[in-house]
């Protein structure tokens, strides 16, 4: 079975990560997809641990947010939380908020998954410094 890094790298990172609020994040739907795992699981591990996801891990798009991202973006609308008239707005998270998510999923393709975005990041960060 091929490691969740080497499918990770095939979906590159950096189309997955969006700026909203100032901030890099990630949506609770390509989280989710990246720690195989379902959307309702994130949604679930954030709202029965709120307080270890503080608004600078993670928070909850506006309408217009989302619908901005939709549209630059080209996000798709099978996220079946979002289908039919917006029931659920997905979260997105900051770098803190998916390492927070990865300690609690307590899988090890979370824990792969987590390190192989913070190298992407460093790296990122080393990139910038380096301009």
């Amino acid at each position: 079975m091929p490691s969740k890094i080497v499918l990770l790298e095939k979906e590159k990172i950096e189309n997955l990560i969006y700026e909203v609020r100032g901030q890099m994040v990630m949506l609770a739907s390509d989280v989710a997809r990246l720690y195989n795992s379902e959307v309702r699981i994130i949604n679930q591990v954030v709202k029965r641990n709120l307080k270890r996801f503080p608004e600078n891990f993670c928070f909850q798009l506006t309408k217009i947010e989302y619908e901005n991202l939709k549209s630059q973006f080209v996000i798709s609308n099978n996220n079946k939380s979002i289908r039919g008239g917006n029931r659920f707005l997905p979260y997105a998270f900051t770098e803190h908020g998916v390492m927070m998510l990865s300690g609690l999923l307590k899988s090890d393709i979370a824990a792969e998954v987590n390190i192989s975005i913070r190298n992407f990041i460093n790296n990122l960060d080393d990139i910038i410094k380096s301009i």
